[in-house]
């Protein structure tokens, strides 16, 4: 299979539906190699109105589902995904949620050195599995170099407005196209599939594109 064809990806780094959305399709495409997918991800942001220093995650989950009870009942789905994808989420360690329009920075910056799937990685990994607070600089340039970017350089990036207008702009644009959760996944700039969908459908996907191209 030569012909590439698109895959654009709608996400955010502390959705956890995103986290094990990607789980997912990564299984597909390791499992069929020869996959014609390009793969670009797109700035979404959960919360765009959340404080730029983010807030108490406890104080952020109750408020948006109503307490603790709807907190733990929303999230139940979540964990029991997560655990038959055989991924670990620590969501006891989590202390703050953060604002994640420097991470989709982060993102962005990734992608122009090629990086960018590597930074999305990473950046789950330190949420989900590690519990560190992504909005923060530090961490942030932490990621940074453990992909094998300039750490001072994104530090310098990151202190400035850079690419910060650019990122609400994708954001909103694609709410203008009518995607309002994440993850979202347009195949070849016309199919959209949302949701974390299991591996088998995208296998399924994969073989329709093959036997159509």
């Amino acid at each position: 299979m030569t012909e590439t064809i698109k895959l654009d990806i709608m996400s955010d780094p502390i959705c956890p539906w995103c986290y094990i959305g990607k789980a997912h399709l990564d299984k597909a495409l390791a499992d069929i190699p020869d996959h014609p997918f390009v793969i670009e991800w797109h700035p979404f942001q959960l919360n765009p109105d959340m404080p730029p220093d983010g807030m108490d995650r406890r104080a952020y989950l109750e408020g948006k589902f109503g307490g603790k009870d709807g907190a733990v009942r929303a999230y139940a789905p979540v964990v029991e995904t997560a655990q038959k994808a055989g991924l670990k989420i620590d969501f006891e360690g989590m202390k703050r949620t953060p604002n994640t329009l420097d991470a989709h920075r982060l993102i962005h910056w990734a992608g122009i050195e090629g990086r960018q799937t590597a930074a999305v990685s990473a950046l789950f990994e330190a949420y989900f599995v590690e519990a560190r607070d992504i909005g923060d600089h530090d961490v942030l340039a932490d990621i940074a170099d453990g992909i094998g970017m300039d750490a001072a350089v994104v530090r310098k990036l990151l202190k400035s407005d850079a690419d910060m207008q650019d990122m609400r702009d994708r954001d909103n644009h694609s709410r203008s196209m009518g995607v309002n959760s994440v993850p979202t996944f347009i195949v070849a700039n016309k199919h959209a599939v949302p949701g974390a969908q299991p591996p088998e459908l995208w296998a399924k996907v994969i073989e329709e594109l093959s036997t159509n191209s």
